[in-house]
Protein backbone atom coordinates (compact mmCIF):
# COMPACT_ATOMS: atom_id res chain seq x y z
CA UNK A 1 0.00 0.00 0.00
CA UNK A 2 0.97 3.61 -0.48
CA UNK A 3 0.24 6.60 1.74
CA UNK A 4 0.02 9.86 -0.19
CA UNK A 5 0.08 13.23 1.54
CA UNK A 6 -1.33 16.12 -0.46
CA UNK A 7 -0.87 19.63 0.94
CA UNK A 8 -1.84 23.09 -0.28
CA UNK A 9 -1.82 26.62 1.10
CA UNK A 10 -5.11 27.93 2.45
CA UNK A 11 -6.47 31.37 1.59
CA UNK A 12 -5.94 33.96 4.30
CA UNK A 13 -8.88 34.26 6.66
CA UNK A 14 -10.44 30.89 5.83
CA UNK A 15 -12.49 29.49 8.70
CA UNK A 16 -12.90 26.02 10.14
CA UNK A 17 -16.53 26.03 9.06
CA UNK A 18 -15.56 26.85 5.46
CA UNK A 19 -13.00 24.05 5.38
CA UNK A 20 -15.45 21.51 6.77
CA UNK A 21 -18.08 22.58 4.22
CA UNK A 22 -15.63 22.28 1.32
CA UNK A 23 -14.41 18.90 2.50
CA UNK A 24 -17.99 17.71 3.02
CA UNK A 25 -18.87 18.78 -0.53
CA UNK A 26 -16.06 16.60 -1.89
CA UNK A 27 -17.25 13.41 -0.13
CA UNK A 28 -19.38 12.10 -3.03
CA UNK A 29 -16.41 12.41 -5.38
CA UNK A 30 -14.31 10.14 -3.14
CA UNK A 31 -16.86 7.87 -1.48
CA UNK A 32 -17.11 5.32 -4.29
CA UNK A 33 -13.57 5.64 -5.62
CA UNK A 34 -12.59 2.05 -6.52
CA UNK A 35 -8.85 2.67 -6.14
CA UNK A 36 -8.78 4.58 -2.86
CA UNK A 37 -8.67 2.66 0.42
CA UNK A 38 -9.05 5.60 2.81
CA UNK A 39 -8.86 9.39 2.90
CA UNK A 40 -8.38 11.78 5.81
CA UNK A 41 -9.15 15.43 5.04
CA UNK A 42 -6.88 17.67 7.10
CA UNK A 43 -6.18 21.33 7.76
CA UNK A 44 -4.23 23.57 10.12
CA UNK A 45 -5.54 27.13 10.17
CA UNK A 46 -2.57 28.47 12.13
CA UNK A 47 -0.09 27.08 9.60
CA UNK A 48 -2.35 27.96 6.67
CA UNK A 49 -2.21 24.42 5.24
CA UNK A 50 -4.85 21.99 4.12
CA UNK A 51 -4.87 18.70 2.32
CA UNK A 52 -5.48 15.02 2.53
CA UNK A 53 -3.82 11.82 3.66
CA UNK A 54 -4.75 8.97 1.33
CA UNK A 55 -4.20 5.24 1.40
CA UNK A 56 -3.94 3.71 -2.08
CA UNK A 57 -2.97 0.32 -3.45
CA UNK A 58 -0.30 1.95 -5.67
CA UNK A 59 1.36 5.23 -6.60
CA UNK A 60 -0.15 4.79 -10.07
CA UNK A 61 -3.65 4.86 -8.55
CA UNK A 62 -2.84 8.03 -6.61
CA UNK A 63 -1.44 9.78 -9.66
CA UNK A 64 -4.37 8.71 -11.83
CA UNK A 65 -6.84 10.40 -9.45
CA UNK A 66 -4.61 13.39 -8.73
CA UNK A 67 -4.00 14.53 -12.28
CA UNK A 68 -4.76 17.82 -13.98
CA UNK A 69 -8.47 17.88 -13.05
CA UNK A 70 -7.63 17.48 -9.35
CA UNK A 71 -4.89 20.13 -9.56
CA UNK A 72 -7.33 22.57 -11.16
CA UNK A 73 -10.00 21.91 -8.48
CA UNK A 74 -7.51 22.68 -5.70
CA UNK A 75 -6.26 25.77 -7.49
CA UNK A 76 -9.82 27.03 -8.04
CA UNK A 77 -11.00 26.23 -4.50
CA UNK A 78 -7.96 27.32 -2.49
CA UNK A 79 -5.81 29.43 -4.83
CA UNK A 80 -2.68 27.30 -4.51
CA UNK A 81 -0.93 24.37 -6.16
CA UNK A 82 -1.01 21.04 -4.34
CA UNK A 83 2.18 19.20 -3.43
CA UNK A 84 2.42 15.41 -3.24
CA UNK A 85 4.47 12.99 -1.13
CA UNK A 86 4.35 9.19 -1.35
CA UNK A 87 5.30 6.67 1.34
CA UNK A 88 5.49 2.90 1.24
CA UNK A 89 3.00 1.64 3.85
CA UNK A 90 3.68 -2.04 4.61
CA UNK A 91 1.98 -2.18 8.04
CA UNK A 92 -1.34 -0.63 9.09
CA UNK A 93 -2.84 -0.87 12.57
CA UNK A 94 -6.55 -0.02 12.44
CA UNK A 95 -7.90 0.12 15.98
CA UNK A 96 -11.40 1.14 14.89
CA UNK A 97 -11.73 -2.00 12.77
CA UNK A 98 -9.62 -3.99 15.23
CA UNK A 99 -7.47 -5.08 12.31
CA UNK A 100 -3.81 -5.16 11.37
CA UNK A 101 -2.69 -5.34 7.76
CA UNK A 102 0.83 -6.52 7.08
CA UNK A 103 2.11 -6.70 3.54
CA UNK A 104 3.74 -10.02 2.70
CA UNK A 105 7.46 -9.63 2.11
Amino acid sequence: MITEIVLFDLPKGVTRETMIAQFRDSVPRWRDNPDMVRKHMIFDLKAGKGGGVYLWNSVEDAKRWHGEDFRRRILDAFGSEPSYQYFDTPVIVDNAARDVMIEAA
